[in-house]
């Protein structure tokens, strides 16, 4: 059986330009700029990059797309770019920009067939479905506008309902475990890895060696999602892909 290579994935989380990171989604501080830290991320070996607009308003967004295409003029590998992207014609803008990828999360929430829209226009392949998902008791609870509003959907349910739609890829985000560098939520990623068929990507909680090769290995995730730890310099991408491979991940 072919075994794919497991990706080392650095996420841009982006408000008015800069790189900024928080806690549970609160506490925001900025982290950098976002054009040294994709080249440097790609020098270092990142298998992909992930920007989101967590501003997501209309000038916050134009400042992502002049980031993203001058992003893509000097690294290449493929770049997913999410935050407040509401329409296909949203999707269009950003993909013309350089990126490969679109990332969606509460638009697809409030209207699901914008997944099955947006994968017939663009191909499955092009659609991440972002899941912020936070644990109420024993499940898990699927939250919109960034973490702020519970939905009526199951976590792992409306994941399952996603790749109905066509959506390509899954970022499981763990609101909980976001930016505590405590490690991901590991039964969370497995219930999620043995309900879908497509790619899954862990994010949230990511602080030490041995948590990328939990979630990639006890988790079952496809990648691992990577702020804080790549933005402080506590890790750099070949000293975690090194760890890795004398774990017996495969990686690139």
């Amino acid at each position: 059986m072919l075994m794919l290579a497991k990706r080392i994935i650095p996420c841009l989380d982006m408000d008015n330009g800069r790189v900024v990171k928080g806690v549970a989604f609160e506490n925001i501080r900025d982290a950098g700029d976002p054009i040294a830290l994709a080249g440097r991320y790609y020098r270092e070996g990142a298998d992909e990059l992930v920007f989101l607009d967590i501003g997501a308003s209309c000038n916050s967004r134009d400042i992502l797309i002049d980031v993203v295409e001058r992003v893509s003029d000097e690294v290449f590998i493929p770049l997913t770019v999410g935050g407040g992207l509401r329409t296909v014609a949203d999707m269009r803008r950003v993909l013309l920009a350089g990126a490969d990828k679109v990332s969606v999360c509460t638009a697809a929430l409030l209207d699901p067939k914008l997944v099955a829209r947006g994968a017939a226009a663009f191909g499955a392949q092009c659609i991440v479905v972002s899941v912020d998902a936070r644990r109420d008791g024993d499940r898990w609870i699927a939250w919109s506008h960034g973490g702020r509003q519970a939905t009526g959907w199951e976590a792992l349910d409306w994941m399952s309902h996603c790749e109905e739609l066509g959506a390509g890829e899954i970022l499981l985000n763990s609101i909980d475990r976001d930016g505590t560098q405590s490690g991901y939520d590991l039964e969370l990623l497995r219930r999620a890895a043995g309900r879908l068929s497509i790619p899954l990507i862990a994010s949230g909680g990511g602080g030490t060696l041995p948590h990328t090769e939990a979630a990639l290995n006890q988790g079952q995730a496809d990648a691992v999602l990577l702020a804080s730890v790549l933005h402080d310099g506590k890790y750099a991408i070949p000293e975690i892909k090194e760890y890795l491979r004398t774990k017996g991940v495969i990686v690139r």
